[in-house]
């Protein structure tokens, strides 16, 4: 299981609570300093890691990746946690990118220097406006296709709107502007979309890819 960062609305303690009851045992990785945090839902396996630290895992080789946000839980730990996103990679060389929760930035080239152009990117499209307030934490749907291909990644999938009310855009806002940037850009339809709550999709995997 990965935890991005302590935001309330990407580490909800309830749900992580709700699997201890369960009695599921997962391991848990997340960036430093977040771990504190989740022992009060009696989680157990919970490693740290910091940029660029990895761990493998069930044949999976975990990377904690750079992003342009921020953490807190209270108005006193602000930015005392760290934050970030995940590039998982298997044995046989596929990988699947999850930016967590990212403003745009140089961390999309960075990341596809150090670690390879993902098979499959999961991008944040929404939670953008005032853009005063948000461009330094939150990508619009045109900056997480920049961010697409930045990567080099073969096909995206928009995450991060329409569960929360966060911000002043319209909650269905995101995913027409996702596709109408889609279409601008001249991409194949197919090439970042969504999926609705509960989907599944197949999606080929082809040779691994490479930088």
């Amino acid at each position: 299981m990965l935890v991005s960062h302590a935001h309330y609305d990407h580490m909800d303690l309830p749900s992580l609570r709700a699997l201890v009851r369960r009695g599921d045992n997962p391991l848990v990785v997340t960036p430093l300093a977040n771990a504190h945090f989740m022992y009060k839902t009696r989680l157990k396996r919970i490693m740290e890691l910091d940029w660029w630290q990895a761990v493998t895992t069930g044949g999976i080789h975990i990377t904690c990746t750079p992003a342009r946000h921020g953490a807190a839980r209270t108005p006193f730990d602000r930015n005392t946690s760290l934050w970030g996103g995940f590039m998982l990679r298997d044995e046989a060389g596929h990988q699947l990118f999850f930016a967590g929760d990212t403003a745009d930035g140089r961390h999309w080239r960075l990341i596809r220097q150090r670690l390879g152009a993902p098979d499959i990117a999961l991008l944040p499209i929404g939670a953008y406006e005032p853009r005063a307030l948000m461009e330094r934490v939150h990508t619009t749907p045109e900056e997480a296709l920049s961010g697409l291909r930045q990567l080099g990644a073969r096909h995206g999938i928009g995450m991060h709107f329409g569960t929360f009310r966060l911000t002043d855009e319209p909650m269905d806002e995101p995913v027409t502007r996702l596709a109408k940037a889609v279409q601008d850009a001249g991409l194949p339809p197919d090439t970042m979309g969504i999926m609705a709550h509960g989907a599944c999709r197949g999606i080929a995997w082809d040779q691994p890819n490479d930088a």
